[in-house]
């Protein structure tokens, strides 16, 4: 999911989001463990997914503009 689409989510809907990610990153490290995964490069793709998810999580909880860092001064 691109970061402008989880802009548009409500703060429920992407804790929701962010949630179901984890759950599918946890499943896919333990096929991974068993030899068993189709794709390796899903479990990059999906860990870069949850940082988007914590990043876009964490300005709304701060109230900040995207790409703005809370605390320092602006440029």
């Amino acid at each position: 999911m691109k970061p402008y689409d989880m802009r548009e989510m409500t703060l429920e809907e992407l804790k929701i989001h962010h949630d179901s990610v984890v759950d599918e990153l946890v499943n896919l490290r333990i096929k991974q463990k068993m030899r068993q995964l189709d794709n390796p490069v899903r479990v990059r793709h999906l860990r870069r997914e949850v940082a988007r998810a914590k990043t876009i999580l964490r300005e709304k909880m701060l109230g900040a503009k995207p790409g703005e860092v809370p605390g320092r001064p602006a440029r």
